[in-house]
């Protein structure tokens, strides 16, 4: 199983990105996908996570301003993002787990040990 995120890149305070995490050797829709970040100094965390049957959980932080659509058939899973911060400044990865592809979003945010596979990080750098 690989997955690949894109889209990160540098964008002023107030604008909008997408970030795309492809997966592949994974059946389609058979997953969670959880987007984690990093900024520097602190430690991972969940952000956003949807389970197999499409429930989802945002952290406070982002929270309407974030969205996490998927494209079942086209076996990819996104990152919306707008009204950027220089907060939101961070290492985004994305993450899926098989085996707790019914958690609750929450609860598969809550815990990066509870993904299966991650992609690399792609950085996001917002400047004021």
């Amino acid at each position: 199983v690989q997955l690949q995120a894109s889209g990160g890149g540098l964008v002023q305070a107030g604008g909008s990105l997408r970030l795309s995490c492809a997966l592949s050797g994974i059946a389609p829709s058979a997953y969670a996908i959880g987007w984690f970040r990093q900024a520097p100094g602190k430690e991972r965390e969940g952000i956003s996570c949807i389970s197999m049957g499409g429930n989802i959980h945002y952290a406070d932080s982002v929270k309407g301003r974030f969205a996490i659509p998927r494209d079942n058939a086209r076996n990819t899973g996104y990152l919306q993002m707008k009204s950027l911060e220089p907060e939101d400044t961070a290492t985004y990865y994305c993450a899926a787990t098989v085996s707790g592809a019914y958690y609750s979003p929450g609860y598969a945010c809550a815990e990066e040990g509870r993904m299966d596979y991650w992609g690399k990080g792609t950085l996001v750098t917002v400047s004021s």
